[in-house]
């Protein structure tokens, strides 16, 4: 989830950056100048509320639940080799959207929100990008041919916040979205679209127990912003005993879990030949809870074709290892040959296991089998998992960033701000030539150094089980660590072209000697690092985003990246991350966030 960070007791709290900016004396904080608030939009809020699960979910809050120890002593903390950094002119690289497109969409009706979830697919001929609030469509020279688009207006008709002076005092606040997620597929031809949705009342912005994943799939090969090219769909996430709400279903009841009505976080989103597969992390809306990953199968064909058929894996988890299983990332590939059509159809999966803030040396790998069942009226979709040994990897620490001008912060005569680095969690994933390729965001020691941030990476191979009473079985391919000297590389995404013929890993690059800036790695077919850290998009400033501020109920740590994207299209890599363009920001902007797309 990405919104402003703020301490977790505080389960609904609005920004409200009218009376902040009185205090500190900043006129015009309030609202970009070429959108100044006037009538019943005056005083509204500049960003979301803090959300369950906004936090590090996979350290010590959420996780000390399990109790569990770690695994590794803290003084085992890794010491890898780093890496040169150098420059890559070579690479097509294009502006994204950024913190101005943002809040400037929809006539000036939407937030200021931060860090940018980061959505990236690519077709045969477009490429689309996400971040939490808008979406674009680029052509592959990098041209953008459409957006930006609003996920509100795109899957409700209604804005985020409307702002006008005339706006119905009951309909103010349109549905909170988040955590986009994309995927071109290429057995279907069609585009995928995934957004986590929470019900707000109109009026006053509170959350109203509703909860949905949403899915948008694309009529034809060709993607656009008009809500009327895609078929859309409404998971219903309440998970409360409830009636279900999902689209298409009736008389039923939706499973009782603790604490819910529940949301699902960051959904994660994978396919094989027959299925597209969703996986969320369920927190309570109202509470404590966190009841760990939740995972969904659909008919992939009966999607692109307008009908929705899904299987839920709806029990509370069961432990993994000694705690609840989280981030479970279901994988993508980048051809139709790479998938494996084992035992009527497997899609593979994988998750960290690092539940305390400590360290660790397991992953876990994940397998649905018979996955050809999803295109019948009685799905039997069997999920099985197993533990396997790895290197070493734990909670990273905060980034400390260059220092430079940062006006908003140096306005309210606060500190320059560390980056936030979030957790250990399993990133995207990728199966291709019988491999699979995920990262996590490390603790890493330079050697004679400081500690940083750096990457742990892993090269899977996983066997899918023969009968439906069998478990996956898997084995450590390759191995190994991305981190430069004294500063970081975190939010790391591996593109890798069908067979595992090439792969380039997509970071964000800060630290003392940088500003936050865009950079890839390529890996060998073998998984092996292959050459240095190339930065696509150098970062000009350092970061300055309200996050961060105490004014604003931040703690000296800006949200940053939370995740970043990289897919394969033929023998092209995509890549896309967060970094600071430095072209705008304060004033009048709360925050000078952009993203980058890069291709290899």
């Amino acid at each position: 989830m990405s919104r402003t960070l703020l301490a977790r007791p505080q389960r609904r709290i609005l920004v409200v950056l009218t009376v902040v900016a009185m205090a500190v004396g900043l006129a015009g904080l309030v609202q970009p100048s070429v959108h100044a608030a006037t009538g019943s939009g005056s005083g509204l809020p500049e960003t979301h509320p803090f959300m369950p699960g906004d936090d590090n979910m996979a350290g010590e809050d959420a996780h000390s639940r399990a109790h569990s120890p770690s695994r590794i002593p803290a003084a085992h903390v890794p010491t890898p080799a780093t890496l040169p950094v150098v420059g890559d002119p070579a690479a097509l690289s294009t502006a994204g959207v950024t913190l101005k497109d943002q809040r400037d969409a929809d006539n000036g009706n939407a937030f200021s929100d931060e860090p940018p979830d980061q959505a990236l697919c690519a077709s045969p001929t477009q490429v689309i990008e996400g971040v939490n609030e808008i979406f674009a469509i680029y052509d592959h020279s990098g041209t953008k041919t459409s957006g930006n688009e609003t996920y509100d207006m795109f899957y409700n008709g209604v804005p985020a916040i409307d702002r006008s002076p005339d706006a119905d005092p009951d309909h103010i606040f349109g549905p909170f979205m988040s955590d986009p997620k994309c995927y071109w597929d290429p057995g279907t031809q069609r585009f995928y679209m995934v957004m986590l949705e929470l019900g707000l009342d109109g009026a006053t912005g509170d959350f109203n127990g509703d909860s949905w994943t949403d899915i948008a799939v694309s009529k034809s090969p060709t993607a656009t912003t008009d809500p009327s090219g895609w078929w859309m769909y409404q998971i219903d996430e309440r998970n409360d005993g409830s009636p279900d709400t999902t689209t298409g279903v009736t008389g039923t009841t939706l499973p009782t879990h603790p604490g819910c009505p529940c949301l699902g976080d960051q959904p994660l989103i994978g396919a094989d030949a027959n299925g597209f597969f969703i996986t969320t992390n369920e927190f309570s809306i109202d509470g404590p809870e966190f009841n760990g990953a939740q995972e969904y199968a659909f008919d992939k064909q009966g999607l692109a074709d307008g009908t929705l058929r899904v299987q839920r894996f709806d029990a509370v988890n069961p432990p993994l290892a000694e705690g609840v299983a989280y981030s479970v990332q279901p994988a993508t590939s980048p051809a139709s040959g790479d998938w494996s059509a084992a035992n009527h159809g497997t899609e593979f999966a994988l998750s960290a296991l690092e539940f305390t803030g400590g360290l660790d040396n397991r992953i876990a790998t994940w397998a649905f089998t018979n996955t050809a069942s999803l295109a019948t009226a009685t799905p039997d979709v069997h999920l099985s998992k197993v533990v396997v040994d790895s290197e070493v990897y734990g909670a990273p620490p905060k980034v400390a960033q260059k220092p430079g001008p940062y006006p908003l912060g140096q306005a309210l005569k606060e500190k320059l701000a560390f980056l936030e680095s979030n957790d250990d969690r399993m990133n995207q994933t990728v199966y291709a030539g019988g491999r699979l390729w995920s990262g996590v965001n490390t603790v890493v020691k330079a050697a004679n150094g400081p500690t940083t941030t750096g990457i742990a990476y892993f090269v899977v191979q996983p066997t899918a089980p023969t009968t439906n009473t069998a478990s996956v079985t898997a084995t450590m391919a390759n191995q190994g660590y991305v981190a430069v000297n004294r500063d970081s590389v975190f939010f790391p995404s591996i593109g890798v072209t069908s067979g595992g013929t090439k792969a380039a890993m997509v970071f964000t690059l800060a630290g003392p000697g940088s500003y936050p800036s865009t950079a890839y790695i390529r890996l060998s077919p073998t998984g092996a690092v292959s050459g240095p850290v190339s930065v696509y998009a150098a970062g000009t400033k350092p970061y300055d985003g309200a996050s961060a501020y105490a004014a604003f109920g931040g703690g000296g740590v800006a949200r940053w990246g939370d995740y970043s994207a990289a897919v394969a299209s033929g023998n092209t890599i995509w890549m896309a991350a967060e970094w600071v363009p430095g072209d705008f920001g304060f004033p009048p902007y709360q925050a000078n966030w952009g993203t980058a797309i890069g291709a290899v």
